[in-house]
């Protein structure tokens, strides 16, 4: 058994004067008794290596490190240790979510920094004595001019640090400066920082864009000239997992035939195999039908049995454990969440237009439901440690969404950590076998590049898509089923599949 790599510990002389009061945070000063990760010693090196270097090749530094890694702790501590040394004096964390700036206000506290959520109706004396400002992408875009004049001066005489945080939101694209404005912004504000931090667990981009905190190099690929972002510090889940500090992943992928067309007469419908379908307007049409619960083919239907299952099997040894439904839309979740319900499981839907969504995101953290059916509510910046179980059944097959729906559920917490042996129990993602899918699982714990794929000349479209593999398998166990498809008389249903939709 053995704890968390990442540790936080009083040392000597390290204790502020007064206590801190009963059931607050300790708070700490100096060289904060902290006992950092490998990788995070590394960060720290190359910020005080950029910081020595000329501009503007040392301005950008980028991190690409997944969900458990220590993104956050790991740049307040660079800032801090770089401080001590007289080399920085403040620094600015631009996020996007506000779950995210929640856990940036949480951890600062704990590494003895002044961190301050930037507020235009608070300005001067509420931040006068700050370490550190917090503002969103979207605060930083609509009070632009007002930030650009108020910054300055209270960064005067301070060299400091921009810190972006999930970096890859900031999108560049000269041509269309108000589809990337949040880029934009950033890149205005923070022209006078020492250093730019980018943090991200998916350092890529659909639309082929490069984004801000970011170096390019040119790349020549079968005669093709185009630019790669390279990140400079780059942690793989994969050495996570080793060290114990995540938690990996195995798959189970639910194939079958789907049938296409309105009328049941023999021969007026077509059959596709879900998993080995190669024409891209047919896989499409697949995993629509595929995530109905109410579909003849039953495949998302036995994914969500499936899924149950394996979060009863894996209560056994994790009572406290909890599922995860990512759905397409409102009325889709709304209709698995009732059919969890019918089998007697607790549930939280939560989705942008429901107000309470931050509560009951809360709630559930704390154990009050056994699955959280979520409509992109639950990627970047959602933490919650006691989530093993993912069932996948929405439309998206971006990369960086499936990645960051399916990391939900690799977190450790402090607790569990001491009970369980290294490598840790694996989390369980349930999906169905949809080609792309079943290619992002299999390097989903493995850095891979992003290529800014140059114009094809007529058409003005990328030439090929953002990411290449390296080969390797990843350090993870799959279970895909994606060369035979599922007869749909299986094991003995329960009630709720046999009824019609």
């Amino acid at each position: 058994m053995s704890p968390l790599s990442f540790e936080l510990t009083l040392q000597a002389g390290n204790r502020r004067a007064a206590a801190p009061a009963s059931g607050s945070q300790p708070r700490f000063s100096g060289d904060l008794g902290l006992q950092p990760r490998e990788w995070q010693s590394r960060l720290i090196r190359l910020l005080r290596a950029r910081l020595l270097s000329p501009l503007p090749a040392g301005h950008d530094v980028l991190v690409h490190a997944g969900p458990g890694a220590g993104k956050t702790l790991g740049a307040l501590l660079g800032f801090a240790r770089l401080r001590r040394e007289g080399r920085l004096g403040r620094f600015v964390v631009f996020c996007h979510r506000s779950s995210i700036a929640r856990q940036w206000l949480d951890s600062a506290p704990r590494l003895g920094l002044d961190l301050r959520e930037w507020d235009r109706r608070s300005e001067g004396e509420a931040t006068a004595e700050a370490d550190g400002l917090l503002l969103s992408y979207q605060a930083a875009r609509r009070h632009g001019d007002l930030l650009e004049q108020t910054l300055p001066c209270w960064l005067a005489g301070h060299p400091w640090l921009a810190i972006a945080d999930e970096v890859h939101h900031l999108g560049i694209d000269p041509e269309e400066p108000e589809a990337t404005a949040w880029g934009h912004a950033f890149t205005a504000l923070s022209r006078s920082a020492r250093v730019r931090l980018g943090l991200s667990g998916t350092p890529f981009r659909a639309d082929n864009l490069a984004f801000c905190a970011a170096r390019r190099v040119l790349v020549e690929e079968g005669g093709v000239v185009g630019e790669r972002i390279v990140p400079d510090l780059c942690v793989e889940p994969h050495c996570l997992i080793l060290a114990g500090d995540v938690r990996p992943l195995e798959f189970r992928f639910q194939d079958g035939s789907v049938e296409h067309g309105r009328e049941r007469q023999e021969g007026t419908r077509a059959v596709s195999p879900l998993s080995a379908e190669a024409r891209e307007s047919w896989r499409a049409r697949n995993l629509r039908r595929a995530i109905r619960p109410g579909d003849g083919s039953g495949i998302a239907l036995r994914l969500l049995v499936q899924a149950r299952l394996r979060l009863e099997k894996v209560r056994q040894e994790h009572p406290g454990a909890g599922g995860l439904v990512i759905a397409r839309d409102i009325a889709h979740a709304r209709r698995l969440g009732l059919l969890l319900q019918e089998e007697g499981d607790r549930i939280h839907l939560v989705h942008s237009q429901d107000p309470t969504a931050a509560a009951r995101l809360a709630a559930f953290r704390e154990g009050e439901a056994d699955w959280l059916v979520s409509v992109d509510m639950c990627a970047e910046g959602f933490d919650a440690p006691r989530l093993r179980v993912v069932a996948y059944l929405t439309t998206v097959v971006t990369r960086s969404r499936f990645v960051q729906a399916i990391t939900r559920a690799v977190r450790m917490d402090g607790e569990r950590s001491a009970c369980e042996p290294i490598p840790r129990l694996p989390s369980y993602v349930y999906a169905p076998a949809d080609p792309l899918l079943i290619g992002y699982a299999r390097s989903w714990s493995l850095s891979e590049p992003y290529q800014l794929r140059p114009p094809v000349p007529g058409n003005g479209e990328p030439a090929g898509g953002g990411g290449c593999s390296d080969g390797q398998s990843p350090l993870v166990a799959l279970a895909d089923n994606a060369g035979s498809v599922i007869a749909l008389n299986g094991p003995e249903l329960p009630p709720f599949l046999k009824r019609s939709a």
